[in-house]
């Protein structure tokens, strides 16, 4: 073959890679990070570089490449459910979707070094949590309780948990880690949401997700039931703490949901995406409230 032979010569355009790590679900981790830094008691001031190094990696970097290698190793169901993401489209050709993700990897550890040990740790996880829910022989997104239980430890209490390092270099008290445990396990509804836009493609090419084994309504019920025990067991949590100002707010939201649960349950997978707009941005919400009283704001 030539060297002057255009799929030799091809590169993917930044768009188009900037496309394939997704920055729209940058936001989850990167508030999720802020959560750890509010959680966390210290002023901002004196700790900004930290801050700033601390959100690129939780999302741009170990977010963003765990996109890039979800597309690699799904451009066969995208080819279905979503042809004009820029690997089945070609825009992104060859062998380069994978060596983005190698390449990330390699500079998300990086970066992860450079905040310290803690920061370090949770980077090693998030980034073998990635290559394992997407790449074989794991692969654990086939399955919808694993992969969405894994995506929520990762993306809500890793970037918790990175973000409450980041701003005082050692491990975060038990209360803190508490708090994001249960948020994290509670994002597994937020998770099962997210796959009932690809249910016919999840069922052609045997992914398990939930709303193809179980229904879309009863996926819709169980997500629901998640998000909430989690946020009921969090507002408990706080109040036997002393955190009653973090825990009415917890509660507050938790009662806007309820309210909003019956309509998405009678269209799941219409409205899932209004839902993500609604109930789970009132979820994140009680999150930085549970947060803000864990680090002494009020």
């Amino acid at each position: 073959m030539a060297l002057t032979d255009p799929k030799v010569i091809r590169r993917p355009a930044p768009r188009d890679v900037l496309e394939l790590l997704k920055p729209i679900t940058w936001f989850p981790p990167i508030w999720a990070f802020m959560c750890g830094v509010v959680s966390s008691g210290q002023p901002a001031s004196g700790h900004l570089v930290q801050i700033i190094a601390g959100g690129l990696l939780a999302g741009p970097l170990v977010c963003g490449n765990s996109q890039a290698i979800n597309d690699w190793f799904d451009r066969h169901v995208d080819a279905i459910n979503e042809p004009n993401r820029p690997i089945p489209s070609g825009r992104i050709p060859g062998r380069w979707g994978l060596w983005i993700a190698c390449i990330g990897t390699v500079i998300s550890l990086a970066v992860g070094a450079a905040l310290g040990l803690w920061v370090m740790a949770a980077t090693v996880v998030g980034l073998a949590a990635a290559w394992a829910y997407s790449a074989p022989p794991f692969r654990l997104k086939a399955s919808g309780w694993w992969g969405p239980m894994l995506v929520g430890l990762t993306y809500e209490g890793l970037s918790w948990f990175t973000g409450a390092a980041v701003m005082t270099s050692t491990l975060p008290p038990t209360p803190v880690l508490v708090v994001l445990v249960l948020y994290s396990l509670g994002a597994h509804g937020i998770m099962t949401l997210n796959d009932f836009k690809a249910v016919e493609g999840d069922r052609q090419t045997g992914v398990r997700s939930l709303p193809v084994v179980l229904g879309v309504r009863n996926a819709a019920l169980l997500a629901c039931t998640v998000m909430a025990l989690a946020q009921v067991l969090a507002a408990i949590y706080l109040v036997q703490h002393g955190f009653m100002l973090s825990a009415a707010i917890v509660a507050a939201v938790l009662a806007v949901q309820f309210a909003l649960m019956p309509r998405l349950i009678a269209d799941p997978a219409g409205r899932a995406p209004w839902y993500g707009g609604t109930g789970v941005t009132l979820y994140v919400l009680g999150m930085l409230a549970a947060a803000g009283g864990l680090g002494g704001h009020w």
